[in-house]
């Protein structure tokens, strides 16, 4: 890919670091950008570099195995705005409709492509052939217009460092060994994505006793980078982790290695059958909750426009703010207290109105009358922070005993201080739990608890935003909000399609998979060679294996990862991580590195903000709460847009740096 170089007398140079979603999407911001500018005279030349292709970058693979799915369906990613042509900036799901004819897709995907719908989800790589094409066609876009080049360089760049007023890399051509070169340039975006992580201590000595007596320690790794040529077919294996990418390993081992699940059944939790192929492992799995994450409902879109909350009001809380920094100008909003009451009022009121509306009113009252009590009951008056309304509820819905209490809370740890007085019977529980799940999830938003569910997920874009803002306290947000409201919503909004809990139950019946249980204990018995695991509340044998895979990403803690990049940055003073500040005054290190305003600015060891370094994604874990891969499509002001959002804040205030923009007088985006 070449760029337009004619010495032009104003030239402004851009570094994008890192080439996979986040930088692909300020690439397409930029394209956009162009073509509302008139030319300009001078020329703003953009160098992306990543060590991969760009576009689908590291993770996003075109051909990267089939097996491994996207957890969100395919009416919800994008990178860039919907676009009513063409044109750089289409969705995912324009993409392939207007890719239906297979020409500009893989022989694969052009097989699959008739199976994509808007609540279907695709693999991962199908997606990264959408990023490229979105990376490709944006790069055609800059090129034809006179004021812009781009220019990519297949590169790690190692290091980061001020120089004069604008800054120099230090990178390592992937063609060219060893041999670091150099680039000068006026700003630099940091859009790293997942990087490399040291192992914690405990892993570390799980490692360095593996490797000692020769068994298989398999830590945090992106799924396309696992070589599952390790596991011993017929040999078990312990899985930790029961997210994501468990559900990725659990596709690879038994359809990678050429098992079939076969449709027996209409029923939910019923409907696969297992043919093993024979060379498939013995997986046995655990998580801390004992069982993996809820399955999706099977609904179109990624929230529902059916789905509205009441209660939880944004404008209302920062009114409710704005108040509370009359008397003290330091106020900020707690999660307990200001936030959580009014999206539990949210999830109750969604569940028992879907319940009245499938069965009628209980004891008597209509449906209508039912929900209006549940209603009245919800919106009394009490003090801030107040759960007498909960009382009440209950008390309420106690009357009827056809309508069970929904204890939101308890769905976080379903086995929560059970005790099982065998093996066979927790995987018989686990297996109700997962019927269950595969029961209430087909009926979409016919069912009360997925319409509970879903509406709990779009409460926490909201708390997304808030976070964003920086009105939430900041010992709120870690321990409310991260130790107790993340393990719930996540849990139960962001786990796969329904169709991988049919084929874990499937597989748990065929006697491939084998629940540990809850709380589980990792060691390794160096006797032996073997690692162990045991769960407490499970009256079991201690399960062994010589194989112990970690099912879960590397760790996304700047202070962690030791890509040379992160460690030359902190190191040598030119980013610091985030401080945190409990309620008591100490200090405690956050995830991502410190920034400020938005676009985000990189903040240095003295707390200085560079003009000209912007961080974008999951490095900035600490100024949001979720780092996505990408936004809604739709409206960029949606609060599940987000990263679409800060790509366009990075792009305009570049242009604005470079000269292209003057003042608030930015082009109006098109949506």
């Amino acid at each position: 890919m070449s760029t337009k170089i004619q010495n032009p007398k104003n030239e402004y140079t851009l570094a994008i670091v890192g080439a996979g979603p986040r930088g692909t999407s300020v690439v397409e911001r930029f394209a956009d950008l162009a073509s509302k500018l008139t030319p300009k005279d001078g020329l703003l030349k953009i160098v992306v570099m990543d060590p991969f292709r760009p576009g689908s970058g590291h993770v996003w693979n075109p051909h990267q195995s089939e097996n491994f799915w996207m957890n969100t369906p395919a009416s919800f990613p994008t990178v860039a705005p919907e676009r009513v042509s063409d044109e750089p900036g289409l969705s995912f799901e324009q993409f392939v409709q207007a890719r239906g004819d297979g020409r500009r897709l893989t022989e694969v995907h052009a097989r699959a492509i008739t199976s994509i719908g808007p609540g279907t989800y695709p693999s991962r790589a199908m997606y990264g052939e959408y990023l490229e094409h979105v990376f490709d066609s944006s790069c055609s876009a800059l090129e034809a217009h006179e004021s812009f080049g781009v220019e990519y360089l297949a590169a790690e760049v190692l290091a980061v460092r001020p120089q004069g007023s604008g800054y120099q890399l230090e990178y390592c051509p992937v063609a060219s060994g060893n041999e670091v070169q150099r680039l000068a340039v006026d700003a630099v975006v940091l859009a790293l994505g997942h990087q490399s992580a040291d192992l914690n201590p405990w892993q570390k000595q799980l490692q360095e006793a593996a490797t000692t007596a020769g068994a298989l320690y398999l830590p945090p790794n992106v799924p396309s980078d696992l070589d599952f040529e390790q596991f011993a077919p017929g040999q078990p294996a312990l899985i930790r982790g029961l997210g994501l990418n468990f559900f990725d390993t659990m596709a690879e081992l038994t359809l990678g290695r050429g098992g079939i699940f076969r449709e027996v059944s209409a029923e939910p939790g019923h409907r696969l059958e297992y043919v093993a192929a024979g060379r498939e492992p013995e997986l046995i799995v655990a998580s801390r909750r004992g069982t993996p994450y809820w399955g999706k409902p099977v609904v179109d879109q990624f929230i529902p426009d059916e789905i509205e909350l009441r209660f939880l009001d944004v404008s209302d809380l920062i009114g409710h703010l704005a108040e509370l920094r009359a008397n003290n100008p330091l106020a900020t909003l707690e999660f307990s207290r200001h936030i959580w009451p009014s999206l539990h009022r949210d999830v109750l009121f969604a569940y028992y109105r879907q319940c009245a509306h499938n069965s009628g009113g209980p004891g008597g009252f209509s449906a209508a009358e039912f929900v209006d009590q549940v209603e009245r009951i919800l919106s009394a008056e009490h003090r801030e922070g107040s759960q007498v309304w909960m009382g009440e509820l209950r008390k309420f819905i106690a009357q009827f005993p056809e309508i069970h209490w929904l204890d939101v809370p308890k769905l976080a740890k379903p086995f929560e201080e059970v005790g099982f007085g065998s093996n066979e019977e927790y995987q018989k529980a686990v297996q109700d739990y997962l019927v269950d799940n595969a029961q209430h999830s087909d009926g979409g938003l016919d069912d009360p608890l997925s319409c509970a569910i879903m509406t709990m997920n779009a409460g926490r874009m909201l708390v997304k935003e808030l976070i964003v803002m920086g009105v939430i306290d900041e010992q709120s947000r870690i321990e409310e909000i991260q130790a107790q409201f993340e393990p719930l919503v996540e849990g139960l909004a962001s786990g796969p399609p329904l169709q991988r809990i049919e084929q874990l139950l499937a597989l748990s019946r065929a006697g491939i998979v084998t629940f540990v249980g809850p709380e589980p204990e990792f060691g390794f018995d160096e006797v032996s060679g073997q690692f162990t695991a045991s769960s407490p509340w499970v009256d079991a044998e201690v399960h062994t294996a010589r194989t112990l895979c970690e099912a879960m990403m590397p760790s996304n803690r700047v202070l962690q990862n030791n890509s040379p990049l992160i460690k030359q940055l902190l190191a040598e003073h030119v980013g610091r991580v985030h401080t945190w500040r409990n309620a008591e005054g100490e200090s405690l290190p956050g995830s991502g590195f410190d920034v400020i305003g938005e676009p985000y600015r990189l903040v240095n060891s003295e707390g200085l903000a560079h003009r000209g370094i912007f961080v974008l994604g999951l490095q900035l874990s600490s100024a949001q709460w979720g780092t996505a891969i990408a936004a809604q499509a739709g409206d960029i002001n949606n609060p599940a847009a987000r990263t679409l959002k800060d790509a366009t804040h990075v792009a305009n205030e570049v242009a604005r740096l470079a000269g292209f923009l003057v003042g608030e007088g930015l082009p109006t985006e098109r949506v």
